[in-house]
């Protein structure tokens, strides 16, 4: 692969997945936060003023709606993979334009391409790693948790 195509189908394509994944998970992150905020600072006020007589209900329903809200978000890991997604976007970033200004280590005379292609790789091997482990530490936990006895 010359170096035209790898930036096209490889950089290219990973810092656009990234930074759309990054964007996702930070508007996923910032409602959930603001729907938490809302309903929790609606709860005091329908319990004090209640004109229909169902202030008990609508509270329990707001109640039960952030703990739903940030179980699921706390389970998709939405503000994690926003940081990590968003890290990894401007990491890939930085080394492109290191690579075409031919600044920082892509200055020596040595093949560059090829260190360039050993360092996006490793940026995206790396980040991949971490979410790999994340995975493999959930599960062990989950199969401890089922082995115990209650």
């Amino acid at each position: 692969m010359n170096e035209e195509n790898y930036i096209a189908e490889r950089v290219d394509k990973q810092l656009d997945w990234y930074e759309e994944k990054a964007a996702l998970n930070k508007k996923l992150f910032i409602w959930k936060e603001g729907l938490v905020i809302s309903f929790a600072a609606l709860i005091p006020f329908i319990l004090v003023w209640d004109p229909l007589e169902s202030g008990k209900i609508l509270s329990a329903a707001l109640g039960m709606s952030i703990t739903i809200l940030s179980g699921v978000a706390s389970t998709m890991k939405l503000e994690k993979k926003w940081t990590e997604y968003r890290t990894t976007a401007e990491t890939l970033k930085h080394e492109r334009f290191l690579y075409f200004t031919r600044s920082g280590h892509y200055q020596n005379p040595k093949p560059l391409f090829n260190e360039f292609v050993q360092r996006v790789e490793n940026i995206i091997s790396k980040e991949n790693s971490f979410w790999n482990q994340y995975i493999v530490k959930n599960n062990n936990e989950k199969e401890d948790q089922e082995i115990k006895p209650s």
